[in-house]
């Protein structure tokens, strides 16, 4: 961290777009500035008649700074959201008295609601509800999250359970732009599947999507349909702008809001624990009507995630939906693994759910004689807190840090068990277009996809290059497989 008095020297500076830091002599931070050529900005604070012609709050935050350092950033909406988090994170006096606290808008959705909506907000508020963001194109962000909604079908009425009397002036209902829960045209379930759809271009996985805009775009261009094209042109760009993967520089707010070791010794008192929980280890299960089960481990050290401890869990033993013989399968697998392992317990377990699911996980940990660990369910919708032993759950104050932490745990455990969830259905998929091919049995598909890892990786090879690897598979049947693949792109 460079000091004043060392006077600035502009070749020690890259001229590429990064966020600065001013601090003071007590080592406070004062300012937070944003540039695409950080040189010529830091340049411009230090020149000599700065101090002299500068405006009055100029000129009193350069005599304030005494030290100063910087980050480089990819590109200038990187640094346009970090330089809003750290505003934020810091409120430095000189960003308020010039004005640059800047908020950008950001996604929001309560999944605790029966029929989730997205929703558009600038202030993260302590309500629940998932926030990804701050996006800096807020017009482009607004089209998007519209067009989406359409795109999957959810709803965008503002009442909190769509009935008869919304749906009388509905004007969506007409153009068939919603799946209209209001009439109950479709399940609980189902719309979620379709929330969840949303959430995973929201997360980063376009390429189903761009793949499917693409086509149609060239459907409407092929039809003489050019400004439709050029529409949908326009939403694939914003797509892959504010939602790609290399452009995925927002974070949850769940995790984001966690005020770290404060919510865990507030945790303590609020669950009258005799030892801090230090090591906390959340589970949460995801199906789709029964298929693929799955369930997710997170692992939060201090109150903050340790993701390199993070674990999933493809479900063996149960065939349907059943919630509380998936919580003691995966409780017994994990716990069981540790305690052959003599990993140390955590100072605290949390399930997803309420008290069928607490007790299916008390049940899984006795069986395998674990050592006696606190354990507790938290239930979805008024964020009750079962504890062993008593019937009547406890309520914690939602303005408590500790519920927060709770809060947060329960969304990274939701996210992390719906990525994976997310990921065998693709995989799935894909892999079902290997048993549209003639000739492909199990044993081919098998060799096919231990040889190559994926469909993905399959589909970028040529026939040669199959034989290759592939022991029996002729030159003939190998062009077969690359022709159907590139027809079938996904």
């Amino acid at each position: 961290m460079p000091d004043k008095s060392e006077g600035f020297h502009p070749g020690e500076v890259p001229a590429k777009p990064g966020v600065y830091i001013f601090r003071d002599r007590f080592g406070q931070v004062i300012y937070v500035g944003k540039a695409s050529n950080l040189r010529r900005r830091l340049s411009h604070y230090f020149q000599p008649s700065q101090e002299r012609r500068g405006d009055p709050k100029l000129r009193s935050l350069i005599k304030s700074i005494h030290s100063w350092e910087y980050q480089l950033v990819r590109t200038d909406d990187e640094s346009l959201i970090l330089e809003s988090r750290l505003i934020k994170q810091y409120a430095p006096r000189y960003n308020v008295l010039m004005r640059d606290d800047k908020r950008y808008l950001m996604a929001k959705i309560n999944l605790n609601e029966p029929w989730p909506r997205f929703e558009l907000a600038r202030l993260r508020k302590d309500d629940g509800a998932l926030y990804f963001g701050p996006f800096p194109h807020g017009t482009a962000l607004r089209e998007t999250i519209d067009y989406l909604t359409v795109h999957f079908g959810l709803r965008s009425c503002s009442v909190p359970e769509p009935g008869p009397e919304v749906r009388k002036h509905c004007l969506k209902r007409i153009v068939k732009d919603c799946s209209r829960p209001c009439d109950g045209s479709v399940t609980q379930e189902q719309y979620r599947a379709l929330v969840q759809k949303m959430l995973g271009v929201i997360e980063g996985d376009t390429s189903e999507l761009v793949v499917e805009l693409e086509n149609k775009m060239k459907e409407q261009a092929a039809a003489a349909r050019f400004e439709q094209a050029a529409r949908t042109r326009d939403v694939i760009a914003n797509i892959k702008q504010i939602f790609g993967r290399k452009n995925r520089n927002f974070s949850n707010a769940a995790i984001a809001a966690v005020p770290g070791e404060d919510a865990v010794a507030d945790l303590r008192l609020a669950l009258g624990m005799k030892s801090s929980p230090d090591h906390i280890e959340c589970f949460d299960n995801s199906n789709l009507m029964g298929t693929y089960a799955v369930s997710s481990e997170v692992c939060f050290i201090n109150g903050r995630p340790a993701r390199d401890r993070y674990r999933r869990f493809r479900v063996k033993t149960v065939g349907q939906a059943d919630d509380f013989a998936t919580m003691h399968e995966v409780l017994t697998r994990h716990y069981s693994r540790k305690l052959a392992e003599g990993q140390p317990p955590p100072s605290l377990i949390v399930v997803d759910g309420g008290k069928g699911q607490l007790s299916a996980a008390i049940k899984s940990l006795l069986e395998i004689g674990y050592p006696p660990t606190p354990i507790i369910g938290l239930a979805k919708r008024n964020e009750e807190v079962f504890l062993p032993g008593r019937s009547e759950p406890v309520i914690i104050d939602r303005h408590r840090p500790a519920l927060r932490l709770l809060q947060a745990l329960r969304d990274e455990a939701h996210r992390f068990a719906i990525s994976y969830h997310r990921q065998l259905r693709l995989r799935r998929v894909q892999e079902s277009l290997l048993d549209d091919i003639p000739g492909i049995g199990e044993k081919r598909k098998a060799s096919l996809l231990r040889a190559f890892g994926s469909v993905r990786a399959l589909r970028k090879a040529d026939a040669q290059e199959i034989v290759d690897k592939v022991p029996g598979i002729g030159l003939a049947f190998a062009e077969t497989i690359a022709e159907h693949l590139r027809k079938h792109q996904s």
